[in-house]
Parts: structure tokens; C-alpha cells; sequence
């Protein structure tokens, strides 16, 4: 009777130690990797408060918000985004890019493609069992976590997959602005798990953005944060060649040199870097050269500025209002977009609701209110719409 007892006390603790697990310490993880620099209320000008309210759309290219089991359709005190804090700051579209796999320890100048810090949380926190060891399940399982979250919402947010879709969508916002929308990105072609068929795997889960490398090198090509740093191997030409016919659209974020000027030489169609700075304002690894700029900008492209002190070699709004500035005058400011980076375990400058002061930011540099309206979502929405599958 005894052991009986001590049994079921056993599986009661357990039980607690599971539930306590799975329903609390991936919010205190999410709060101590995802911080702020600024925190709302945020303040800004009338100008760019007025400037910033008559947006049309509001877009931006990069978020990994999916990997932390946030709950999106829930307003949070911490962390950089959700669906009602993207209603509230009057953002039109978000990039929702999956993370698949990082290394353990790693960091921007050199990390082998062998260990992997995901694999534990993925048990502990309760993600479905086929996504525990393979990477292509665990791009699968966050996107599924986005389409439950537009079919849950009601009607405030949907997950855009092609041109249809997306200008039923303007329409739509035209007229309701209590909305907002995503669409499904990939950060490493890793996620393919080095099978071709996988491409299609990730395409009917709705995933129209590949970045083909993270923080190592994998199957596809090399990370400019790799060991090799190598360039677009068979496979990854093979790849591209598939990605493309199937009208999905490449992102060199985090390729090493080799690899950005393979793929700028084997790509039949315009390619676009989701989050980054510029070595013409913050000079490291991490960043684009004034000639790779201007060879996204030569294949149609955009180049999205990132919100974080590693991209911008700085910690304020002003710091990121420079790149941008710098970039447009560079390339055109048609190619140029933001990609915050939102919730990519970084501090940013800002949450969501914070956007606004980089409007107010880029008024002060003299930046006129149309190129403020193309960069802050009109060229995003003209890629798109130009890019996406019929």
C-alpha cells in the first residue's frame, strides 16, 4: 500500500514538474532572450505620429517569433510582437521566419554545423515528437502554429501564400484595418534536411521564403558565420532551380561571401536579404558590402534593415534611421525595406508598437514621406505582389 502511495505521489510530482515545464519556463525564457532597448509608450513627434497613422501598409521581413511558443492571438508585456500588438501598431504584414536549428555556443565569426541547443526545449516544452530530431518537421510544426493562429483569430490576422490571396487581403484592410497578416519564411535551408522533396514539403505548408543559411554551414551552401564558409554546392543549385520554378523567393541573410555570389550568378529571379545592416555604417561579417547592396538591388530585390546593436554597430533609432538612409542612397530607395529581427533572441531598439519612432527618426534626417511610405511596406508589397506564385 505503501509503495502504492509513494507511486502515485510520483507521478503527481511529475505530472507538476511537466505542467510547470510546458506552461511557464518557455515565457521566462522568451522574456530574458527578447528584450528592449526602449520600452512603450513610446513618444514620437505629431508629424510623424500623423505621418506614421496614414501608412497604408506597414510590413516587415523578418520575425522569429514562432519559436517560442507564444501564444500570437494573446497581447504580452514582453517579448517584441504578437497579432494585437501588430493591430495596435498599425502593421499591415509580417515576414514570420521559422528557426530550425542553432548551434550551441554560437556566435557571428565561426560555427561547426554539430551540435544543436533546440533539441532539448523542443522535448521539455511539449512540441509534437516528430519534430524532436527532424528538422524539416520542426519548420512543419511552426508553420502549422501560424495557420491555427489565423484560423483561431476570428478574422483579425491570415497567412498570405500567393498573389490572390494577398491583394484580396489590400482590399479587405481597406476597409478594416483591425487586421493584420504573415507570411511563412525559413531561416537555413538546413530545414530540408538535404532532400529535394522536402522543397515541397515546406511549400504546401504555406512557406514562400527560403533563407538558404543561418549560423553554419548546411547541405545548400555556406554561412558567412560557418566553419567552411563555402559556396552553393550541387545540391543547393538543384535546390534554387526548385525553389524558384515553384515561386518561392531567396533570402541571403547570413550567407557567407561565396554563397551570396553564387546564388546572385545562378538566380533567374530577384533576391532579397530579410534583416541586415551595411558595412558603409556598421563595418563587420555580419553585414552587406556596397557591392553586394547593389547586386540585390541589380536583380530586383530588397534589403531590409535589421533593429539590433550587431547590424546597426549601435543601440539607437537614430542608428538604424543612418543605414537606411545610407542604403537608399546607395541602391534606390525601392530596395530598400526593414527587418527588425523581432524576437530573433536579440535586444532590439523597440517593440512593434515602437515603429513609429524610427518614422520620426528618418523625418529628422530629412527623409520625405514618400520614401518613408515605399520602405516602411509599399516596395515589400510590390515584391510580393509581383513574386508570389498566382
Amino acid at each position: 500500500m505503501k509503495l502504492m502511495k509513494y507511486c502515485l505521489l510520483a507521478i503527481l510530482v511529475l505530472v507538476g514538474v511537466r505542467f510547470t515545464v510546458v506552461h511557464f519556463v518557455p515565457s521566462q525564457i522568451d522574456k530574458r532572450f527578447n528584450t528592449t532597448i526602449a520600452k512603450a509608450p513610446y513618444q514620437a513627434s505629431q508629424a510623424a505620429i500623423t505621418l506614421y497613422n496614414s501608412l497604408p501598409f506597414i510590413a516587415d521581413m523578418h520575425s522569429d517569433s514562432l519559436l517560442w511558443q507564444r501564444d500570437l492571438l494573446q497581447s504580452h508585456a514582453y517579448g517584441h510582437q504578437d497579432i494585437p500588438r501588430m493591430i495596435e501598431a498599425n502593421q499591415a504584414l509580417q515576414i514570420f521566419t521559422i528557426v530550425s536549428k542553432v548551434p550551441k555556443n554560437k556566435n557571428f565569426h565561426s560555427n561547426p554545423s554539430d551540435s544543436d541547443s533546440l533539441t532539448l526545449p523542443f522535448i521539455l516544452f511539449g512540441r509534437p515528437v516528430q519534430s524532436w530530431f527532424d528538422l524539416t518537421q520542426r519548420a512543419v510544426v511552426q508553420a502549422k502554429q501560424l495557420h491555427m493562429a489565423a484560423k483561431l483569430s476570428g478574422g483579425t490576422f491570415s497567412v498570405i501564400t500567393n498573389k490572390a490571396q494577398l491583394v484580396n487581403y489590400l482590399i479587405s484592410r481597406q476597409n478594416n484595418k483591425v487586421q493584420t497578416a504573415g507570411l511563412l519564411g525559413i531561416e537555413g535551408a538546413h530545414a530540408l534536411s538535404g532532400n529535394l522533396e522536402n522543397i515541397d514539403v515546406l511549400y504546401d505548408e504555406g512557406i514562400r521564403m527560403i533563407g538558404l543559411a543561418h549560423f553554419f554551414d548546411n547541405e545548400v551552401g555556406g554561412s558567412a558565420h560557418g566553419v567552411e564558409k563555402h559556396g552553393l554546392t550541387e545540391f543547393g543549385k538543384q535546390a534554387l532551380q526548385k525553389m524558384e520554378g515553384k515561386g518561392m523567393f531567396i533570402d541571403l541573410s547570413h550567407a557567407s561571401p561565396a554563397l551570396f555570389a553564387d546564388v546572385i550568378e545562378h538566380a533567374s529571379k530577384p533576391v532579397v536579404v530579410s534583416h541586415t545592416g551595411v558595412k558603409g555604417t556598421c563595418d563587420n561579417n555580419r553585414n552587406l558590402s556596397d557591392e553586394q547592396l547593389r547586386q540585390i538591388a541589380k536583380s530586383g530585390g530588397l534589403v531590409s534593415i535589421a533593429f539590433f546593436e550587431t547590424a546597426l554597430c549601435g543601440n539607437s533609432v537614430q542608428d538604424a534611421a543612418q543605414a537606411i538612409i545610407y542604403t537608399a542612397k546607395l541602391i534606390g530607395t525601392k530596395h530598400v525595406a526593414l527587418g527588425s529581427d523581432f524576437d530573433g533572441a536579440i535586444k532590439a531598439l523597440f517593440e512593434v508598437r515602437g515603429l513609429v519612432t524610427l518614422v520620426d527618426a528618418l523625418l529628422e534626417l530629412g527623409m520625405s514621406q514618400h520614401d518613408i511610405k515605399l520602405i516602411f511596406g509599399e516596395n515589400v508589397k510590390d515584391f510580393l505582389i509581383n513574386n508570389l506564385p498566382n
